[in-house]
């Protein structure tokens, strides 16, 4: 158990490098990562999704964020899902992002 929680915040702090171009706020704390499921073996399944549909890196990010979590030395795959349902908004942002962006 200890080393599924390891490995979870591992993943979180891979994606907590991963900053949106427009807004100054890492992908994480925006709330763009909807869910992180770890299993056996070291494969992990991420739900996630764009500010918007016609979000200028929806082509690269997801790239980006399966790149970071497969370099983690635990993770032998990953699969990523790409949703926007529920779409993107505001109330998804961490208190750290509200804090960062000045809305709180």
């Amino acid at each position: 158990m200890i080393e599924f929680l390891n490995l979870e915040t591992k993943i979180v702090d891979a994606l907590k490098g991963i900053y949106d171009p427009e807004i100054p706020v890492n992908i994480y704390d925006l709330g763009l990562i909807y869910s992180i499921e770890t299993f056996a073996g070291g494969k992990v399944r991420i739900v996630m999704t764009l500010t918007t549909p016609n979000c200028p890196v929806a082509e690269s990010l997801p790239g980006e964020v399966r790149e970071a979590v497969v370099s983690l030395e635990e993770v032998t795959d990953v699969e990523l899902n790409l949703t926007f349902d529920p779409p993107w908004d505001k109330s998804m942002l961490s208190e750290e992002a509200l804090l960062e962006l000045g809305l709180l």
